[in-house]
């Protein structure tokens, strides 16, 4: 992965409403997000709880990204897309650095898949999940960078 980073540049919201759209192609199998909740979610960008992660191409194009919310030492990640290859594992990748050196605590990704698994995901059990949940989100105001 450390290879495939080389190739990319990756931003923090910069472009919060081209991810979160990219995201809910119809082009994408299972598409659920909504013109609501996209219209939601920019809501909750502009007030400072939803974050995206944007992954550029050496053209400077677009080619992956992610979006989700943050409260306090917890960012729930709602959901990932990419047009050119390992472009959304590295906008993770982003992620989990900046969540790190911020000391930040649990990454929820909502369910764990093979994908997900081979970049180090790991399922808990709900009581161990709430407890990590409980302790991440005691800091619950708007942050301007995740």
């Amino acid at each position: 992965m450390r290879q495939s980073a080389r190739r990319y540049t990756v931003s923090i919201d910069t472009c919060f409403g081209e991810v979160i759209r990219a995201c809910a192609s119809p082009t994408r199998e299972g598409v659920w997000i909504t013109r609501q909740f996209i219209e939601a979610y920019e809501e909750l960008h502009r007030l400072g709880w939803a974050h995206s992660v944007e992954t550029r191409n050496a053209e400077g194009h677009l080619v992956g990204g992610l979006y989700g919310v943050r409260i306090g030492a917890f960012f729930a990640g709602e959901s990932m897309f990419h047009i050119q290859r390992d472009a959304s594992k590295v906008a993770l990748m982003h992620l989990v650095s900046k969540m790190r050196a911020a000391g930040m605590t649990l990454l929820d990704v909502q369910w764990t898949t093979p994908h997900l698994e081979s970049l180090g995901v790991v399922e808990v059990p709900r009581s161990e999940y709430l407890e990590l949940l409980g302790c991440a989100v005691g800091k619950s105001r708007p942050a301007r960078e995740t």
